[in-house]
């Protein structure tokens, strides 16, 4: 890798397809949280609801956003209620870095939660790391910019003896979200401007990094975040305002333990305990006791044990068994069904490395039982899902690998789907997915024009059953249910190269395209059958150039969005416009008295480009942002 900046990162090194933001490159990128980042990677859709309060999550390869594990730290950051995690919620500052696996993370001693979803996101937080005879440092930064955007933050590392270091990380983002944008119903364009799209929220995070004498490894971490968001909802029949408000706290405290036995046998232990509270408010539906306010609770208790022994030089096998205990609670819905989920996976793998061929395998058992208080009844649910990956690396001296995988998995339906108000359906069936890929990847460094070169490709087909989706019921009602299904065929790729165009010049060029059908088979009878599922364009892609010149950094973005449809059926009506947006940015750091001081400016959607990435969610056009940050 260059010591400069590569803009992404592909671990030839992996059994799985990853592509990676870390280190320098994710200062470079012009985006506020985890969500603005992930939506370079290859394959990715974002769902964005708009301004800085909207709701932010990801669908990879068209296999829904439930599909997409997000984990922090190593620990799966979960979401029973609606199945989804808002990374919007997560910034930038304190991640150090992203990694986007399609099946699963190339290594069998991680928690059986690792090898239960289609995809998987890798957030890595900052770990505090010390000079020779430095104790402190910290890093102070303040953001401002368009919609009156207010958003300090500061970060302090401590090293508290040899073996055991703290870091505390803590932001502010405030904002009142207006921002200007062109609306149609056909007949007429107006201009309005986006009201009730405010947020004050506070993140605050603490964690501690140890070893043992033993050469162990532990670290645990204690996350808080509490906002308060306007929600401006949909622009329908004109409607410009929407009286619906959220407040959200989550907490969570985690901890891991790795040690390593002796050269054969290591294990990993993980625990966590979560508790989410939503307060929904919507000033336009009155019920008796006025206007409707319901309040959620969550509680979840995760417990994790993964074992791997090395049985010879090229055989290792583990075994990861986990436990979670989700509860929830409305306050004040009298007929809520109240349900706890007691889930049990358990994973046995192993990995083969055969000279140039490297083989990883897996089962995953899945055990679920759920109690609920409204219908004094348990259900089951049992699974036994496999995965395979292969990977070949034909020549000795050139860095390309040939892989392909086999993956099956289920999905449980979330709390919502099966017991929200008047829409949800207890009699829900799991998802099930099949998902197959075959892809190459190549990368190297000549030290030449072409300092670093990589080339990744992938084709994948994926089937899933029993696909859950909200659809008309008795009476016109919409409720909850299982469909037949869902083909997607796709191809990913992308080219990153690093010129040595000028002497004093640092330059990377990044380019990704995905090309994707992914085609609803539920019915043949349908007229909606083997057409495009909503929101899913058959093209998009991403370009990226960086320079660098002595302490100046100029930073270019592309996305494109193709043609896409807002619902399941192709026809005009129902027909989104194709997209694209250009971002730049500019830095420069100097040291004064000792201490580092960058200052970044940044210009977003340069040629204001007015579009929706959720139909009736208009997005912003043009903007800016302005960021001062100190090192010390």
């Amino acid at each position: 890798m260059l010591q400069g900046v590569t803009i992404f990162s592909n671990k030839n090194n992996s059994v799985s397809p990853v592509q990676t933001l870390s280190g320098v490159a994710l200062e470079k990128m012009n985006s506020l949280s985890v969500a603005d980042a992930v939506r370079f990677f290859s394959g990715v859709q974002l769902k964005d609801y708009g301004g800085l309060g909207g709701l932010k999550t990801i669908n990879v390869r068209s296999m829904g956003t439930n599909h997409v594990g997000v984990f922090y730290d190593g620990i799966q950051l979960g979401n029973a209620q609606n199945g989804t995690v808002d990374l919007g919620r997560f910034s930038l500052d304190n991640i150090e870095q992203i990694d986007l696996y399609n099946a699963q993370k190339g290594t069998i001693l991680q928690p059986a939660k690792g090898f239960a979803a289609a995809s998987s996101i890798y957030l890595q937080s900052r770990k505090p790391v010390f000079a020779t005879g430095e104790t402190t440092h910290g890093k102070v930064s303040l953001k401002t910019g368009s919609f009156g955007l207010f958003n300090p933050a500061v970060r302090i590392e401590q090293k508290l003896s040899d073996r055991l270091s703290a870091v505390v990380s803590s932001e502010w983002t405030h904002g009142h979200g207006r921002y200007r944008f062109r609306y149609t119903n056909g007949a007429y364009d107006t201009t309005a401007v986006r009201q009730n799209a405010g947020i004050d929220a506070a993140r605050v995070e603490a964690g501690l990094y140890g070893q043992l004498k033993d050469s162990s490894t532990w670290n645990a971490k204690v996350y808080y975040y509490n906002s308060t968001r306007g929600l401006p909802g949909a622009i329908v029949s004109n409607k410009f305002l929407n009286g619906q408000h959220q407040w959200d706290r989550n907490l969570f405290v985690q901890a891991s333990y790795n040690r390593k036995f002796s050269k054969r046998y290591t294990m990993l232990l993980s625990a966590k305990y979560m508790y989410d509270y939503v307060r929904y408010l919507d000033t336009s539906i009155i019920a008796d006791y006025g206007a409707l306010m319901n309040r959620y609770r969550q509680h979840e208790y995760y417990i994790s044990a993964a074992n791997q022994y090395k049985v010879t030089s090229f055989w290792d096998v583990a075994l990861s068994a986990d436990f979670q205990l989700n509860e929830m609670t409305a306050v004040n819905l009298d007929h809520f069904a109240i349900p706890t989920r007691y889930t049990t996976l358990a994973a046995a793998a192993t990995n083969l490395h055969l000279g140039q061929v490297d083989i990883q395998g897996n089962v995953l058992a899945t055990f679920i039982n759920e109690q609920t208080k409204l219908y004094n009844s348990g259900r089951d649910y049992q699974a036994l899902r496999p995965t395979i990956l292969v990977s070949w690396q034909p020549f000795h001296q050139q860095d390309l690998k040939l892989r392909a995988f086999y993956k099956s998995i289920f999905r449980m339906p979330t709390f919502n789907d099966m017991y929200y108000s008047t829409v949800g359906n207890p009699d829900l069936r799991p998802e099930h997915t099949k998902q197959y890929n075959i892809g190459l990847g190549y990368a190297r460094n000549t030290g030449k024009f072409i300092q670093f070169f990589s080339l990744q490709a992938d084709a994948y087909y994926s089937h899933v059953k029993d696909k859950i989706v909200a659809a008309p019921g008795r009476n016109f009602q919409w409720m909850m249910q299982n469909i037949g299904g869902v083909d997607i065929y796709g191809a990913d790729a992308s080219i990153q190269l690093s010129p040595a165009l000028l002497k004093s010049v640092q330059t990377d060029f990044s380019v990704k395209y995905t090309y994707q059908q992914a085609l609803d088979v539920s019915n043949p009878e349908e007229v909606n059958y083997k057409d495009q599922i909503a929101y899913v364009p058959v093209h998009s892609g991403s370009f990226i150039a960086h320079a660098s010149w002595h302490k100046w950094d100029i930073n270019y973005s592309f996305i494109y969005v193709g043609e896409r449809y807002f619902l399941n059926t192709n026809i005009p009506m129902y027909y989104v416009e194709p997209w694209y947006t250009s971002d730049l940015s500019v830095s420069t750091s100097f040291l004064y008295k000792h201490k580092l001081i960058k200052l970044t400016g940044e210009l977003n959607n340069v040629f204001n480009q007015y579009y929706d990435v959720v139909i009736n969610y208009p997005m912003p056009g043009r903007y800016y942002r302005l960021t001062a940050s100190i090192n010390f």
